[in-house]
Formats: structure tokens, C-alpha cells, sequence
């Protein structure tokens, strides 16, 4: 079983935000030290392993592009992760990354979740990440500066960053024709708002959560047709999203497991897909 992340859980979630702009500054040791800790105790819920890799940028071998195409200013560290190619080790990367996003937020240190803009095959060569894992996401790490850059300003825009759906398009109660209100989601109430912040690509939040008796079933929303690697993407958003809910019931103390037990005679809206359920 999980344990706690060793750092206040519902305060860290709102504090942590998207950051492309940092400071032209080299990590303290002492906090690279603390952030190589963290990264050496993660662990994740659904059994799957999850490789973790950190790099600075200037020690990358020769003929390595550490390209970010521009997206960001100014870091010299970065952080990956590396799974085989599993449903859930998909979402177990979500659940673990953004677990170490939310410990390097906790030390005061910016980050963003990169899925697309990044040079994907010299990160994974300058990080030896083995050839047959996916290597879905990367993100900086450093101290963020104090004003953004203009491409910043114009993406947070673009993809209304600070803006999240709202409960009644994302929690529902028995079948997915009730919407879930919060006063019907008792202790639930708190992780549930927690995973409703939760970052995802371009912000499109694809989880969906369905109440039945004292279980959570997760979800997860894409169109049919898409490539392979945008459904991954999907998979690890709702990992990411798993972060936040089972780190916030830990924090609340409340007792229950994730097993899979997908909820049967429940009719799915096109394009949903189940993932895993919290029995409380």
C-alpha cells in the first residue's frame, strides 16, 4: 500500500501551477539532494514500475538536443519517466510523476508536465532510458522567474490554464446521466476537488468519476480514432489525476483500496473508458 507523500498534500495542490520561465540558476545542493530522495521513495498503487531520470542539461553528451522547441525559458534540470508499454503502467507514471511534481512544488520549485514539446529521442538518449519503455513525459525543474515569457503568456491563454471543468460535467452518482453534487460525496468531497484540479494536456481534464454505494470508479474520456500515443497521453492524465485524489484520502486518513472491478449494466457515454475503482 501507498504511503503519504512527506509533504502537506491539499496545500501543495493549490499552490502548484505550470511554470515554462525560470531563473538562470543551477539547483542548491541540498535540494537536489531532497528532490533525488524523493524520486528514489516513489511508488505507486497499481503495482507497475516506474523508471525516474534527472539530468542537467549542460551534462548531456555531445550531439544530445535537449530541445524544448522554445516552450521553455531559462531551466537547466529536467525530470523524466519511463514505463512499459501497460494500461496501467500508463497511469501508474501519471500517479508517480506528478507525486514528484507535487514534492518539487513543496521545495518551492517550478515545473510543467511535457508531453509533445520536447525533443523526445535526445532526452531519452541523454537520460538512457531503455529503448523498448515509452518514455511519455519530461518536465523542468528550477526556480521559476519572475515574470513569464510572452510564449508563456500566450499558452496559458490559449489553453485557459488557471480554468478547471466543473463538478457536475466530471463526478456522477449511479449512472452517467446524475451528476454527483458535493453535499451527496461526504468525506469525498475534498479529493474529489482535488483531482478536479489536477493538470492534464492541454488541459482537457478526459476523467470522469462515477459514485456507486461507497466506490469510485475512474474513467477516462478520448475520441476513437486517435494515434496510439495520444491515448497513452490520456491514460497518464488519469494517473495524474489518481495522484491527487488517493494523496489527498491518505492525507484525510480515510480508510479503502483501488482494485479493478469495473461496474457492470452501466451504460458508458461514447468514447469513456474505464481504468480503476477506489472500494472505500
Amino acid at each position: 500500500m501507498c504511503k503519504k507523500l512527506p509533504i502537506p498534500i491539499v496545500e501543495t495542490i493549490k499552490k502548484r501551477c505550470s511554470v515554462r520561465t525560470y531563473q538562470d540558476k543551477e539547483l542548491e545542493p541540498d535540494v537536489r539532494e531532497m528532490l533525488q530522495s524523493y524520486m528514489d521513495n516513489l511508488e505507486n498503487p497499481f503495482g507497475m514500475q516506474v523508471k525516474k531520470y534527472i539530468i542537467d542539461k549542460k551534462l548531456a553528451s555531445e550531439g544530445e538536443k535537449l530541445g524544448t522547441y522554445g516552450v521553455i525559458k531559462g531551466a537547466s534540470t529536467f525530470m523524466g519517466i519511463s514505463v512499459p508499454d501497460k494500461d496501467l503502467a500508463h497511469v501508474a507514471a501519471g500517479y508517480e510523476f506528478e507525486n514528484l511534481i507535487l514534492e518539487a512544488t513543496a521545495l518551492g520549485l517550478g515545473t510543467v508536465w511535457l508531453a509533445a514539446t520536447f525533443n523526445r529521442e535526445g532526452f531519452a538518449s541523454a537520460m538512457g532510458v531503455p529503448k523498448d519503455e515509452l518514455f511519455p513525459a519530461i518536465s523542468p525543474v528550477g526556480y521559476p522567474a519572475a515574470k513569464r515569457s510572452l510564449t508563456e503568456s500566450l499558452m496559458r491563454t490559449a489553453m485557459r490554464s488557471s480554468s478547471r471543468k466543473e463538478w457536475n460535467t466530471l463526478f456522477y452518482l449511479d449512472n452517467f446521466q446524475t451528476p454527483l453534487h458535493k453535499d451527496e460525496s461526504g468525506d469525498y468531497a475534498e479529493p474529489l476537488e482535488m483531482l478536479r484540479l489536477a493538470p492534464s494536456d492541454k488541459n482537457t481534464q478526459p476523467w470522469r468519476v462515477l459514485k456507486a454505494s461507497n466506490s469510485y470508479h475512474f474513467f477516462v474520456t478520448y475520441k476513437s480514432g486517435i494515434s496510439r500515443g495520444e491515448e497513452i497521453i490520456k491514460r497518464v492524465d488519469a494517473g495524474i489525476a489518481l495522484s491527487h485524489f488517493h494523496q489527498t484520502v491518505l492525507e484525510l486518513g480515510l480508510k479503502g483500496c483501488f482494485k479493478q472491478t469495473e461496474p457492470e449494466n452501466i451504460e458508458l457515454p461514447q468514447n469513456t473508458y474505464y481504468i480503476t475503482s477506489w472500494h472505500a
